[in-house]
């Protein structure tokens, strides 16, 4: 591979806060478009990052060269009518998750489920102890884990409100040691500023070993997205906290632009509420403590969720790469 920018020029979330970015990434784009002609590849494949790639796809379709959009965009969820503008871009949708390509079909745009890469690559840990060790822990000492998001500004939002959730709980839960998951240096910093501010002492931070923190836990607090997937693949119960700017939040309620009634990733595929979703508002450290402590005291609950998440795990199961390398084989062979 020759990577010809880093993936976190396009490190970006929320609405507003696009703004101030938008000509750097329109100036990016243009780049890339220009060095994609020259290179005139037989296929193109956009990776995710909707908002980027779909407006070059169309543009690279235009010109004769196939176009595959890797990672649907959730338009089952919200602004459905981007539908339209993926059919214009792409020649194919690669689908993460099984419920997609039912959606793609009602509107004419030809799309495969793949499965997901991450559900093929994460066994379903047998217990914390290893990850424990592994990390300087206490090995039979409860412990919750942190995942505040691989973003800078999410972290800003969450880390306080998750700070005072260990707080709480260690003052509830004598012995439960706390263990947080910085993605990137950035993030670290962030969060260590946040701890500084606080009067928490006892939450170890560890870079880029996600996995193994989630496996090291009883129990997780993490930010929606990605972690709440490996964390269900992981198999530990969680509750996830989700916060964007109080200007972007306003602006997507009065437009009614989000659909679901479930945000969480496990409570998607399940189609039910499996794990708690604090969002906005209701993402405070108390909250984050109480639905914690739901999932240290009851074991019955826990066991319920662990067997649910199994399940689900199966289900993604796919031998994903292998399957996207032939999807993108059969467009290039059609």
């Amino acid at each position: 591979m020759d990577a010809w920018w880093d993936a976190q020029e396009l490190a970006v979330m929320g609405l507003f806060e696009v703004l101030s970015h938008f000509p750097r990434l329109l100036r990016l784009r243009r780049e890339l478009h220009r060095r994609l002609l020259a290179l005139s590849p037989d296929v193109f494949i956009g990776i995710d990052a909707p908002d980027f790639n779909l407006g070059l796809e169309i543009k690279l379709k235009r010109k004769g060269i196939r176009t595959v959009h890797y990672v649907s965009p959730t338009v089952w969820a919200w602004r459905r009518k981007r539908v339209r503008k993926i059919s214009r871009a792409t020649d194919l949708v690669l689908c993460l998750f099984p419920f997609e390509p039912d959606f793609y079909r009602e509107h004419n745009v030809r799309a495969a489920y793949v499965g997901h890469p991450m559900a093929d690559q994460i066994s379903t840990s047998s217990g914390p102890s290893d990850a424990r060790v592994q990390l300087g822990l206490v090995r039979e000492a409860p412990t919750v884990a942190l995942l505040p998001g691989s973003r800078v500004s999410e972290v800003q939002r969450l880390a306080e409100p998750m700070i005072e959730a260990t707080r709480i709980l260690a003052l509830r839960y004598p012995g439960l040691q706390f263990v947080a998951a910085m993605a990137n240096q950035e993030v670290h910093a962030v969060f260590q500023q946040a701890l500084s501010r606080s009067s928490v002492t006892d939450v170890m931070l560890v870079e880029h070993q996600p996995r193994t923190v989630i496996a090291a836990a009883d129990a997780v607090i993490c930010a929606s997205g990605t972690a709440t997937l490996e964390t269900m693949l992981i198999n530990r119960p969680m509750v996830m906290a989700y916060r964007i700017s109080a200007a972007t939040y306003q602006l997507v309620r009065q437009l009614r632009i989000v659909k679901p009634q479930l945000f969480a990733l496990p409570n998607i595929l399940a189609g039910e509420r499996l794990i708690p979703e604090l969002i906005q508002q209701e993402a405070t450290g108390e909250h984050m403590a109480e639905e914690i402590g739901k999932w240290l005291d009851d074991k019955a609950a826990r066991a319920n969720l662990q067997r649910r998440f199994l399940e689900l795990h199966g289900q993604l199961r796919c031998d994903a790469s292998e399957k996207a390398a032939q999807a993108v084989c059969g467009l290039l062979n059609s």
